[in-house]
């Protein structure tokens, strides 16, 4: 599975920490920036992220900013998206089970590293699960 991820500022510590922590693990990140903590801004790695996904550059996508609440917002407006602001665990399965996110997205000042690294890799171990749940996505889509 090929990973990408990006931050503002916001996030940027904890993106260099993820990218760290998956590289010691043969996981490696692609970084789509932000390369410092020099104030940005968060719609532009939002889209950039997305137009990532969809153009299957990458299987799944991690943003961070502050909160996570911009980014998410900024790449849940691109058709084909399922951006989910993940808090826990039991979300990050959620998220993968019954909505097959393909971009996760923390807050960099709202989250300790220990718990998006849980999520993350909570996520990673979920299926989706097909059926019902993939009939109410493809309503997400529609115009």
């Amino acid at each position: 599975m090929k990973i990408a991820i990006a931050s503002d500022h916001g996030g940027f510590d904890l993106k260099q920490k993820l990218i760290a922590y998956f590289a010691n693990k043969n996981m490696p990140l692609e970084d789509l920036g932000t390369h410092s903590t020099e104030s940005v801004d968060y719609p532009d790695f939002a889209k950039k992220m997305s137009l990532h996904i969809l153009q299957k550059k990458a299987d799944l996508g991690i943003l961070i900013c502050g909160t996570g609440i911009g980014v998410s917002i900024g790449a849940n407006r691109f058709k084909g998206i399922r951006a989910a602001l993940v808090y826990s665990p039991v979300v990050a399965d959620l998220a993968k089970r019954h909505n097959n996110a393909n971009i996760l997205v923390f807050g960099g000042r709202t989250m300790a590293f220990e718990d998006v690294v849980s999520c993350i890799e909570t996520f990673l171990n979920a299926t989706f699960e097909g059926g019902r749940h993939q009939k109410r996505i493809d309503k997400l889509d529609m115009e």
